[in-house]
């Protein structure tokens, strides 16, 4: 509990401290720049993050799938039946249709 209330009083001091060493080492017309580029890279980040996420859940989603499910979707993609969003019952009944 200590440490934390010793940094934060410290932790201003310390951010203008930063603040004037990055002026007189990028000058002034360079930290919009460097600005930007945190930013994107931010951006860049949090985009890949929620790739990761979605494939996450995509590949959760697979390993829970009952094995009627899958035996489905197998027939589905063999008879070129797209199973995407579809319910078991509107499987079974383009199957029966494409049969």
């Amino acid at each position: 509990m200590l440490e934390g209330f010793l940094f934060n009083i410290a932790g201003m001091e310390w951010f203008w401290v930063l603040i004037v060493v990055v002026v007189l080492l990028f000058g002034a017309s360079k930290i919009p720049e460097i600005a930007r580029a945190i930013g994107r890279a931010t951006g860049e980040f949090q985009k890949g993050k929620l790739e990761i996420e979605k494939e996450i859940e995509k590949a959760s989603a697979e390993l829970n799938k009952s094995p009627e499910r899958l035996k489905l979707e197998e027939a589905a993609k063999a008879l070129g039946i797209d199973p995407t969003g579809k319910t078991d019952e509107q499987l079974r009944e383009e199957i029966k249709k494409a049969a």
